[in-house]
């Protein structure tokens, strides 16, 4: 065994340091930027009123939508009465659009969680960024070098996503007893295609990907990771596809205070085609398509040597290929998380357009209904937030942890050569990535259909 040079070993301890100093310089500068805050700040939520008297003073509050007429005027111009008589008052049927911003944020239930997972997400993403740039001894060992500290708030902030996803997809007070009970029946379905997977009892010619080097429990804890990824993705996944009906308009409403922008609309378009355009990427047909064959042409003739075809394989070579993946894996993640913004204020819309159809439904409309949407929607703001970065961001974490596990693995006396332990991890974690992307796209996908079908409604 080689002894590590003295020149190696401080530069080994210097990445060691300067690691610890980096992630705790960012902790303490996120602690006081607040980030998380200003990533949501400006977004409209909504105040559905009891009670609103147009003659006193709202303190800068201006009804979103409302009967028309002079802004100034101090009572709505009296109808002519029909031959029933009605109760209901249309001093009411307003709502009130505000900004969202710090102690808006603050009132929410699960905004420290949300804040906590964001700053920390983001230290993890940023120490995975700054090993790459620094020159590691591999010789001196995953501790003496810095690798530890990266790999460790990878790991630990993938777990931490995906207790929140947990914990906040099965919160009794948020998810419905059958959105709980369909969470858990995808769950068994997904771990049950997973084994279906990991074995390899799915046809070769579907997937590209191969699990040789993994034993049977091995295979069983990558099919329980599947099952509970498809378990926790289903509640937020349902609503994406619903807060993309909305933004899109889809359901061809017209009215600009529930559909988004141009850009914001463009965001929500390109997130859904490169979500479905990495899903296929891994499925075999489209792969050996796009990748370059070692025969580039073939001539066919016949007996007499005329040309009767030409096959031509074009594409990538296959390394250039596997780059494709990743790049096109680490796209999809942050556009997600561009999407986020747009996602979140459809998904405050939503308790508008519930609260518009509830006001034209009917001659003397119920809008206690609408009422409560209103104030869940602003309520649960933050769980929603949550269950729409988490994904997005476990993409990424899994990505920047892919090279670290093979320099883990080959420096820990595993019993497996290093080729093979390189190519292995890199395949299981870009699995896990393509996995959460596959899904996301899946359920969403479904989601449109049946919304598109009749089956779903917003309401």
């Amino acid at each position: 065994m080689m002894t590590p040079s003295p020149t190696s070993l401080i530069l080994s301890t210097n990445n060691l340091v300067l690691h610890t100093l980096f992630a705790a310089s960012l902790t303490l500068l996120f602690s006081f930027s607040k980030i998380p805050t200003f990533f949501l700040h400006g977004l409209h939520t909504y105040i559905h009123p009891d009670d609103i008297n147009p003659g006193s003073n709202s303190g800068g509050l201006r009804a979103a939508i409302r009967r028309p007429g002079p802004i100034g005027s101090e009572q709505v111009k009296a109808r002519k009465k029909s031959k029933e008589r009605s109760d209901f008052d249309e001093c009411k049927a307003q709502i009130f659009r505000l900004k969202l911003n710090e102690g808006h944020l603050h009132s929410r239930i699960y905004f420290k969680e949300f804040y906590s997972v964001f700053n920390y997400t983001l230290i993890a993403l940023l120490s995975l960024l700054l090993h790459r740039f620094l020159r590691v001894d591999k010789d001196s060992g995953v501790v003496r070098n810095g690798t530890i500290i990266p790999i460790l708030l990878g790991l630990v902030g993938v777990c931490r996503l995906l207790f929140l996803m947990f914990r906040v997809g099965f919160d009794g007070s948020v998810s419905k007893r059958l959105e709980k009970q369909l969470s858990f029946v995808l769950g068994v379905l997904g771990f049950l295609l997973g084994l279906i997977i990991v074995f390899e009892v799915f046809p070769t010619w579907v997937l590209d990907f191969r699990f040789c080097s993994l034993e049977g429990f091995g295979n069983v804890c990558l099919a329980a990771f599947m099952g509970f990824v498809v378990g926790i993705l289903f509640i937020p996944a349902l609503r994406n596809g619903r807060a993309f009906w909305l933004g899109t308009d889809q359901i061809r409403c017209n009215l600009s205070i529930i559909s988004c922008g141009w850009f914001s609309r463009m965001l929500l378009y390109a997130n859904f085609i490169l979500v479905f355009f990495t899903s296929l990427l891994w499925f075999k047909p489209l792969a050996e398509f796009l990748v370059y064959s070692n025969m580039s042409s073939e001539l066919v003739t016949d007996k007499k040597g005329e040309v009767v075809s030409f096959v031509a394989h074009l594409g990538l070579s296959k390394p250039n290929f596997e780059n494709l993946r990743i790049w096109c894996l680490l796209i999809t993640g942050l556009l997600q998380i561009l999407a986020l913004r747009p996602n979140l204020q459809m998904f405050l819309n939503e308790g508008v357009f519930c609260w518009y159809q509830r006001l034209h439904g009917s001659k003397v409309p119920d809008l206690d209904y609408s009422r409560a949407k209103v104030f869940l929607h602003n309520h649960y703001l933050c769980l929603v937030v949550l269950q729409f970065f988490a994904p997005a961001a476990m993409v990424l974490l899994l990505l920047g942890l892919s090279p670290f596990f093979n320099n883990f693995l080959t420096d820990s006396q595993w019993a497996c050569n290093k080729s093979s332990c390189s190519v292995f991890v890199k395949e299981v974690t870009s699995f896990m990535a393509w996995w959460i992307i596959f899904v996301w796209g899946v359920l969403g996908s479904a989601t449109l259909a049946l919304y598109r079908r009749g089956i779903f409604y917003v309401s």
